[in-house]
């Protein structure tokens, strides 16, 4: 393999790199769901976003990594906040039993 060669080739797997962190992170979420071709699929990452955004309107500050990769304050928060309708997916995975109804 020729010197050009292993540079074209390092040249492109910078870019499909390049190219998978920007469609990462373009992730399109509308409230607790992620839209996939068009339809709403349910996600970890939409529902956390969701509290985040619903807990910033309560008077919370707080952001959406922090209630990704934080559980304690996710769970903090949804002792507080967990009752209203919008969070409630999201809060049932840090409080187990918080929908139980025996």
């Amino acid at each position: 393999m020729t010197k050009s060669n292993s540079a074209r080739i390092s040249l492109l797997t910078i870019a499909f790199a390049a190219v998978a962190a920007t469609s990462a992170s373009a992730i399109e979420c509308n409230e607790d769901f992620q839209i996939v071709a068009g339809h709403p699929i349910s996600t970890p990452y939409c529902r956390d976003n969701n509290l985040a955004a619903v807990a910033r309107k309560y008077g919370y500050k707080v952001s959406d990594s922090t209630i990704r990769n934080n559980p304690s304050r996710k769970a903090e928060i949804c002792r507080f906040i967990g009752n209203d309708i919008r969070v409630q997916t999201a809060c049932e995975e840090v409080l187990p039993g918080a929908r139980d109804t025996r």
